[in-house]
Formats: structure tokens, C-alpha cells, sequence
């Protein structure tokens, strides 16, 4: 055991290598080698064996830290000028791209709704659910998760266990800037009907996000539960209950509403998980 997880290291970093040396010097895309090695992170994270993304656990951060893995975004990045273009046809449908589509849904456990529609290199775990929704390479949705009808999921964008994405909702994707972290939300999440979520704004577990809520990286996310309000950037603490808000931002031309985020709320804490949801959207009359 030890041996092949050695050997998987090892080859993990030699792909790493080839990665990051043709970012530096696309003339080395021609090369066999780096090609098959682009192929070969695409295909891992198409199994779910590699993300882009992965949450670490720290000491003292029971929350944890998404740690983004930039070269295998390069790789993503890569791909695309390596493939060649083709004509793709099902049914009477025709379709003219570089990408192939994910196929083998029966053995992966993984109910798909015509026209839904995912990318090859994006994950899908077992128990997912697509209505017909789209799902961009590089991308990785979790077991139990349903995207329902018009949603998106973004490329790289990363969906926890027991998410339900509303119609459609717009996760955002990210490439570049390689650095630049991707969408994150966290297991038992609900997103409320066309919601967007966009900029690698991270929501925390089993939050939930009223319909039409927008959160960018510059979205105030403001929690007026207490005596004072709280402000957030760019991320939605655990079982927050969240509404569309608008706050006064004077500008030279007078005094205006801006977009905002509303914590009013928290969802409990429950072994039943659809039982806290149907509470808490309850409770405080979210419209989802």
C-alpha cells in the first residue's frame, strides 16, 4: 500500500513538473509527453481522483482552509489548446467543440435528465442528480447533490455532499488568474432558486441562500440578527439563512440602494437535515 501511494506521489509530481514547465513554454505543448500528461490530470480529475481545489484541515480551524491546486488548473487551461476541434452529434442534436461530454452515467450512479449536459473532466459522485443543467470541466459535485433545471456549475467550481442548486442558479467558474480560488459550497447547502454565486465567494456548510440572492468577492454580506450589524466579504458562515438586502452608498450624484446580502437567521442544528431546512425556510419566510 505504501509503495503505490509512494508511486502515485511520484507521479503526481513528474505531471506537476511537465505542467508547470509548459505554462512557462507553450512550444512544449507539441510534445508528446506533456500532452498525455495534461490528458492524464484532466482524465483524474474527471474521476474525482484530483480537484482543483481541496479543503484542509488545520489545528485550532475546525472549519478548515481551501487550498487551490493552481497547477492543475494550468493543466485545464492547457487542455484546451492541445484538443482539436470536432463535430460531436446525439440524436438529431449537433454540437462543434474541442471538448468531449462525461458518458458511463449508469456506472457512476449518476441520474442525468435530458438535456442535461456535463463536460468531460468534471466530476460527478454517486447519488448526483442533473435536471437539465450544465456542469464545466474541472469541476467536482459531491454525492446526493441535485443541480436542478438551468443551473450551472462553473468550471472548477467545488459542490459539496447533499447540495441542492434551485433553478437556475449560476455558480461561477474560474481559470484565470490560476491563483484565484473557485466557487466552494459546502455539504447541505440549499441555493435558492436563480441565485449567483460568482468569484470564489465560499459558502459554509448547510447554509442556505434565499432566491435571487447575488454574491460576488465585493458583496457586502451584512448579519443583522444582533444588537450591531456584522459584515462579511466573500464568505457565508455555517446555516446562515440569507435574503437579498440593499444598503445607501452615496455617490456624487446623489444617494443610492446597492446590492447586498441579509443574514437574518440561523438554520439548527439537526441530525435531520430536511427537517432544519423546512424549518428554517419557515421560520423566516425565505422565498427559494
Amino acid at each position: 500500500m505504501q509503495i503505490k501511494i509512494a508511486a502515485n506521489r511520484k507521479r503526481k509530481n513528474t505531471m506537476q513538473q511537465l505542467i508547470e514547465a509548459a505554462w512557462e513554454n507553450r512550444e512544449l505543448l507539441k510534445d508528446t509527453t506533456t500532452q498525455n500528461a495534461i490528458r492524464e490530470v484532466i482524465e483524474l480529475l474527471d474521476k474525482g481522483k484530483l480537484r482543483v481545489a481541496e479543503l484542509i484541515k488545520e489545528e485550532g480551524n475546525t472549519d478548515g482552509m481551501w487550498q487551490v491546486n493552481e497547477w492543475v488548473k494550468k493543466a485545464v487551461i492547457l487542455y484546451f489548446p492541445i484538443q482539436k476541434m470536432e463535430t460531436l452529434e446525439s440524436g438529431i442534436f449537433e454540437y462543434h467543440d474541442k471538448m468531449k461530454l462525461k458518458t458511463g452515467y449508469e456506472a457512476l450512479g449518476v441520474r442525468v435528465v435530458p438535456n442535461a449536459v456535463a463536460r468531460y473532466g468534471a466530476y460527478l459522485a454517486k447519488g448526483v442528480i442533473m435536471m437539465p443543467s450544465y456542469v464545466n470541466i474541472g469541476a467536482y459535485v459531491d454525492s446526493g447533490t441535485m443541480v436542478d433545471t438551468w443551473a450551472t456549475v462553473g468550471s472548477c467550481a467545488q459542490i459539496g455532499k447533499d447540495v441542492h442548486l434551485s433553478g437556475g442558479v449560476g455558480i461561477g467558474g474560474v481559470l484565470e488568474p490560476v491563483q484565484a480560488a473557485p466557487v466552494i459550497i459546502e455539504d447541505g447547502c440549499f441555493i435558492g432558486s436563480r441565485c449567483i454565486v460568482v468569484e470564489g465567494v465560499r459558502v459554509m456548510k448547510e447554509a442556505v441562500l434565499g432566491a435571487n440572492v447575488v454574491l460576488t468577492k465585493s458583496t457586502k454580506i451584512i448579519d443583522v440578527t444582533g444588537n450591531a450589524p456584522k459584515e462579511y466579504k466573500g464568505i457565508v458562515p455555517a446555516r446562515s439563512v440569507v435574503i437579498p438586502g440593499a444598503y445607501t452608498k452615496k455617490f456624487p450624484a446623489g444617494d443610492y440602494q446597492v446590492p447586498c446580502a441579509l443574514i437574518i437567521g440561523e438554520r439548527k442544528e439537526s441530525t435531520d437535515l430536511k427537517t432544519s431546512l423546512n424549518n428554517a425556510l419557515r421560520e423566516y419566510d425565505v422565498a427559494v
